[in-house]
């Protein structure tokens, strides 16, 4: 399978542009946004870690779009930051044939 950055349009603009893939940019975006709430507290990948009980490769591998995070990952990353980590939307438009 593979890796949500190597589904994205361009992975070596990771995180920072957008793709069409809608589960590799639900993926780049809950990585963007991390990386700022990280940027932002000045916190570590061994900080954040610690704080929320995922593995600190983990949250380095999902940083890079090397892994597809699982729901637990991200509920417990975004309440260790007190981060609203998931995607607004993945590019998907729900209304058309519906």
């Amino acid at each position: 399978m593979r890796s949500p950055r190597e589904c994205s349009n361009d992975p070596e603009a990771w995180p920072e542009r957008a793709g069409t893939e809608p589960g590799a940019e639900a993926v780049r975006q809950i990585s963007a946004t991390l990386k700022a709430a990280l940027a932002e507290r000045g916190w570590s990948l061994r900080r954040v870690a610690a704080a929320s009980g995922v593995n600190r490769q983990a949250v380095a591998n999902l940083l890079a779009g090397d892994s597809w995070p699982d729901i637990a990952t991200v509920a417990r990353l975004a309440a260790a930051l007190d981060a609203d980590l998931w995607p607004t939307a993945t590019g998907t438009d729900r209304s058309v044939g519906h």
